[in-house]
């Protein structure tokens, strides 16, 4: 047997838990496995599994081996998939994560036909505004929002987008009209996050604005933020990708539309050692797809 076939009975045998549940998931018989895991480690020197009677534990090296090997085997796979006819639609795994309200509000109709488009493609599917280490975490992709439109190195620039502020045409005929920011004041203001005194920062007039103020309304979901402003809670102050909608339909107009707000960079991100398979290519396309509406 060769290396990567070794590499992939480990990669079973700490999977599967034991050798037992290895040699059943691989087809081949007990004492086979257990000679190829002996031959492992006499091909390393190394205890890769302490296995001794009434004991089960993966060493040190152990998990440092299926560390490596599980991403590289990973790309074997990656090989045989995508030379195989270019007919057949391509299959495995794929997992992506994404700025949550960017994933949530812009892309669910996207990623909803992506699934039903691709039925052999695995998807999985984390909305988390943290930065993930891609190779750690094992995903192999990322779509991030950065602020001030700053591109991480390597990868895909999607487009760029900005806050606004928007209000349901029914509350703004109830306060009457903004044509400042001092006509925010004594105004029902909706803030995206948990500060008691947050300060929206924008341009109006070629001056900068600092805009302290006490939120009438907190939230950390976008969606929520858009049904209290459509129902006239207040002004709200939101990415466009978020609002579009409400905008389109009318639900919600923009509030001081002059008003220019940080620019925050679209990016779609991979590791940089990790070569772009058939099914990641894919998704990649539908996402393109969707953020061409985006702004550039």
């Amino acid at each position: 047997m060769g290396q990567i076939e070794d590499l992939k009975l480990f990669v079973t045998v700490v999977d599967q838990g034991s050798i037992a549940r290895a040699a059943a998931a691989l087809g081949i018989a007990k004492s086979a496995v257990s000679r190829r895991l002996a031959q492992l480690e006499q091909r390393y020197d190394l205890r890769l599994i302490d296995r001794d009677p009434g004991r089960w534990e993966v060493t040190d090296a152990g998990r440092e081996l299926y560390r490596r090997a599980e991403p590289m085997l990973a790309e074997a796979d990656d090989l045989d998939n995508d030379f195989t006819p270019a007919a057949r639609d391509p299959g495995g795994p794929l997992r992506v994560t994404i700025a949550r309200e960017f994933g949530m509000s812009f892309l669910r109709p996207m990623l909803f036909d992506f699934a039903r488009t691709h039925p052999e493609i695995a998807l999985t599917l984390d909305f988390d505004d943290r930065t993930v280490d891609l190779e750690r975490e094992n995903y192999d992709l990322a779509i991030r929002i950065t602020a001030g439109g700053a591109e991480p190195a390597s990868q895909l620039h999607l487009g760029t987008t900005r806050h606004g502020l928007f209000a349901s045409p029914a509350y703004l005929d109830r306060v009457g009209a903004i044509h400042g920011p001092s006509d925010l004041r004594g105004r029902a203001l909706l803030h995206y996050g948990a500060s008691r005194r947050p300060t929206w920062v924008f341009h109006h007039g070629g001056k900068r604005v600092d805009f302290a103020f006490k939120p009438r309304l907190n939230s950390n979901t976008g969606a929520f933020l858009i049904d209290a402003a459509t129902r006239g809670v207040g002004i709200v102050r939101l990415p466009d990708f978020v609002a579009h909608e409400a905008v389109r339909d009318g639900a919600l107009v923009p509030v001081l539309a002059e008003a220019t707000f940080p620019a925050f960079g679209i990016h779609l991100i991979h590791a940089p050692n990790r070569r772009l398979n058939r099914r990641m290519r894919a998704f990649i396309e539908a996402v393109k797809h969707q953020c061409g509406a985006i702004r550039p």
